[in-house]
């Protein structure tokens, strides 16, 4: 059932998504009189699975489900078809509106992209709020686990700036920013430092599919016992609170970690508080894993949380800041991709590894979140100057309007024939990766 949900999320999120983008491209052309002759969802090579002609414009839904397309007359696209472009330009084709038209057509689908996640961003705002943990609330500063001390950062450092940039919470995206960026500065050993970030520490980082490495120290309050270890046979519950590892205070998780880590395969005696009262439980520390318990980290960081509501009037302008941020981000990914040492192209995810990213249970807020954030990067995508894609058609008008003269149809093919084994051959790679994936 788990599966299923991911999988649905994911078709549905790409089915509005392209169906949204198609309308910012069919709209304009209708308005501008020009012919639509095919609105599709999804790709129909050889055949489709539905289809239905209504007026000029043939509406479907193709069986290759990697996005979609709308087909205008008097075009060179993913067709191409010359027989067509062959003949006498017609009124009601592409190529015979002014440049200016065809520049609004070509850049609907961009647009609505960016609109749509702006919507979504403000309207998240406005029903669920903020949540975040404000940094000047991190007293005792961040535990930094093997990864976070790899990349620079160490325990009890207090993040104040990545790249000269003030870092004021603690949220979901400050270790996609720590990834992301070059230098950090921390408060630590009574001064700040500013740190080179390293790229062996965000390659392991990826290595190891972890995007949250930073968290704030923690109360060592139990969350879970796991029934197959030795914490369970010793008397763990969960709820405890760990006071002393043999007779040595305290205070935050990760110095009960350091302590057990320490003392493999020996015996530690472990002092906890329940419900009022002081236990010693002795316990067996295995040579290879910890003695099996899990923090609460909801109970350990509730109290430094906040969560901060919008208004309309504030949710307008706080989805706009949102919709730019994600795309920042986006475009800084870059650097980790093409980084020789990151190699961050390795871990690029298609629709398989997108659909392993779904919850397994139905989330409307993962939904609309995801959905505004691949919406920018469709967005993001679609505009880059690669011939085949809004961004190639654009560059070619952009060359017109400034020249005068458009280019020769045979540029525009060979172009399309260009763009086209482009994005082949990243599909093949994408792919690629997500098959070495569940291969692993």
């Amino acid at each position: 059932m788990g599966v299923f949900i991911q999988i649905i999320s994911f078709v549905l999120i790409i089915s509005i998504l392209v169906i949204l983008h198609e309308l910012g491209h069919f709209i304009p052309a209708k308005l501008f009189k020009t012919k639509v002759e095919k609105f599709y969802l999804f790709f129909d090579p050889w055949f489709s699975i539905v289809k239905k002609k209504i007026g000029d414009t043939v509406y479907g839904i193709g069986w290759l489900p990697l996005g979609g397309y709308v087909k205008i007359a008097g075009m060179i696209d993913e067709s191409m078809d010359k027989e067509q472009m062959e003949q006498p330009p017609q009124p009601w084709e592409f190529r015979s509106k002014p440049a200016w038209q065809r520049l609004i057509i070509m850049l609907g689908g961009v647009i609505v992209n960016f609109l749509l996640a702006w919507v979504i961003y403000a309207s998240i705002f406005i029903y669920y709020g903020e949540q975040y943990i404000p940094v000047n609330q991190i007293k005792d500063g961040l535990y930094v686990d093997q990864i976070s001390e790899k990349i620079g950062l160490r325990t009890g450092d207090k993040i104040l700036k990545i790249d000269g940039k003030s870092v004021d919470k603690l949220d979901k995206y400050l270790s996609i920013d720590i990834l992301l960026g070059d230098e950090i500065t921390v408060f630590r050993n009574g001064k700040e430092e500013t740190i080179q970030l390293s790229d062996e520490g965000k390659k392991a980082a990826l290595e190891s599919q972890g995007m949250n490495f930073v968290t704030p120290r923690m109360a060592p309050f139990i969350g879970k016992v796991i029934d197959t270890m030795n914490a369970k046979k010793a008397g763990f519950l969960k709820g405890d609170k760990i006071l002393a590892v043999n007779n040595i205070d305290v205070q935050f998780w990760d110095e009960f970690d350091t302590n057990v880590k320490a003392n493999r395969g020996n015996e530690i005696q472990v002092k906890v508080s329940r419900q009022n009262s002081e236990i010693i439980l002795p316990v067996m520390v295995p040579d290879s894993t910890g003695v099996g318990v899990i923090p609460d980290r909801a109970l350990a960081l509730s109290p430094l949380f906040i969560h901060k509501e919008y208004g309309f009037f504030e949710a307008i302008p706080k989805g706009f800041e949102e919709t730019i941020n994600v795309l920042v981000r986006q475009v800084k990914q870059f650097k980790l991709i093409f980084n020789p040492v990151i190699k961050g192209y390795k871990k690029v995810k298609g629709p398989i590894g997108i659909v392993e990213m779904m919850p397994t249970s139905w989330n409307w807020e993962f939904f609309w979140g995801f959905m505004a954030m691949f919406s920018v990067w469709l967005a993001f995508l679609n505009i880059l100057p690669i011939p085949a894609l809004d961004g190639g058609h654009v560059m070619f008008l952009l060359y017109e309007m400034i020249v005068g003269k458009a280019p020769s149809q045979k540029v525009m093919e060979i172009g399309q024939i260009i763009g086209f084994v482009i994005i082949m051959t990243l599909m093949v790679v994408i792919f690629g990766n997500d098959i070495w994936n569940l291969v692993k």
